[in-house]
């Protein structure tokens, strides 16, 4: 059931600030562009505040996610420590890769995979990627398409992880998975620092506006890692904004452990349409930033999911399912005058939320939203 859960354990930290090796980074990479600040009015004056901002990640760097971010500067780090090499360019990288062995791993609800393979293509390695059971067909394809080698699971998205870090372990494979564990963090480390270059971006566009930062920041959350590396990039404080978690209410790891304090397994059977999304536990390395940094977690069912595609399709963006969850969520959390008091939401609030995604299931898309994806809509 959708829910709002209170965070009573919030404190204030202090922003990061990752080396400006990332930003120069992303940059070199083939086909970067800041991705759109799109602003969202009719929702704002339906909500009552005075902007909502939609950070559009439906297409980055020729995919549809903004997993690229992460998973290339991750790989690129990984490589270079694997190799001990100083540089970080994707030339270098490519030319020490040649004769080495080096393969990546990883397992994927869908977008985190198809990025890694994008990379390991880029780099011209090998690369296995994992896939829970269940995944639809158009998402499978979609890493193979890549050229990597995807091996179907038996078991939800958490178990295949283990599977797959125990093959890239037997196979002295590269693992490049954006969850953590105990002995296994500095990967999914550099994924949630190659996110900041997304935030750096809304920095940059919103004080060319004539804005400065957002009262209330929404980010979704799968095992966590992106909504960390929201609160991160901000910090939290008094000066700072309101961070909001949404997932979905069958895979609500996050909101569970925000409930009780202390990392808990979502107790749903993680099939919502949210497929990136439906993770039952939370990452090792995300739980103290957002124990200590969200003021709530939202969790949401598939209908608001499917409603705020919709609502996204009427503004021109066309988005999928995880994108839908951050209308769906806001709108459950502004419905709400209790939260919108305990938040400082008044009208002249400005909300960040993010579309995360794509159409990556076009199929279910149009099923949802009606109609022909159009070439001149973006996210196609």
């Amino acid at each position: 059931m959708p829910r709002v859960v209170a965070n009573q354990s919030a404190v204030s930290q202090p922003a990061t600030h990752p080396p400006e090796a990332l930003l120069a980074f992303h940059r070199s990479l083939p086909g970067y562009a800041p991705t759109p600040l799109v602003p969202l009015d009719s929702l704002a004056a339906e909500l009552g505040v005075e902007k909502v901002w939609l950070k559009d990640e439906t297409q980055r760097i020729g995919l549809p996610s903004f997993k690229i971010m992460g998973a290339s500067w991750a790989v690129a780090a990984a490589i270079a420590r694997h190799l001990t090499l100083d540089s970080l360019d994707l030339g270098s990288l490519r030319a020490s890769l040649s004769g080495s062995g080096v393969q990546l791993c990883a397992a994927t609800d869908g977008n985190h995979g198809r990025a890694v393979a994008r990379m390991a293509r880029l780099l011209g390695v090998p690369c296995r990627i994992f896939v829970p059971a269940g995944l639809a067909e158009d998402r499978i394809a979609s890493i193979a398409s890549e050229g990597a080698e995807v091996v179907r699971g038996t078991h939800t998205y958490d178990p295949t992880v283990m599977e797959a870090a125990d093959w890239a372990a037997s196979e002295r494979a590269l693992l490049i998975q954006d969850t953590s564990w105990s002995g296994y963090e500095e990967v999914p480390r550099q994924i949630v620092l190659g996110y900041d270059t997304i935030l750096r971006e809304v920095d940059d566009e919103l004080r060319l506006r004539g804005f400065g930062t957002p009262t209330l920041v929404m980010a979704q959350a799968g095992v966590g890692s992106f909504a960390s590396a929201v609160v991160a990039h901000y910090g939290s404080g008094d000066d700072r904004p309101q961070f909001v978690s949404i997932e979905p209410d069958s895979a609500d790891c996050v909101a569970a452990s925000i409930q009780e304090g202390l990392p808990t397994e979502a107790a749903g059977n993680l099939d919502s349409i949210m497929a990136g999304l439906n993770c039952g536990v939370v990452s090792e390395l995300a739980w103290p930033i957002l124990r200590d940094g969200l003021g709530a977690a939202v969790t949401i069912d598939d209908d608001g999911a499917r409603e705020g595609m919709r609502e996204l399709a009427q503004a021109g963006v066309s988005a999928g399912e995880c994108s839908g969850a951050a209308v769906g969520g806001l709108r459950l959390l502004l419905s709400d005058a209790r939260w919108r008091e305990r938040l400082g939401i008044t009208s002249e609030s400005c909300v960040l939320v993010f579309a995360t995604e794509g159409v990556t299931e076009p199929s279910t898309y149009t099923s949802i939203v009606g109609g022909e994806l159009g070439a001149g809509i973006r996210g196609h």
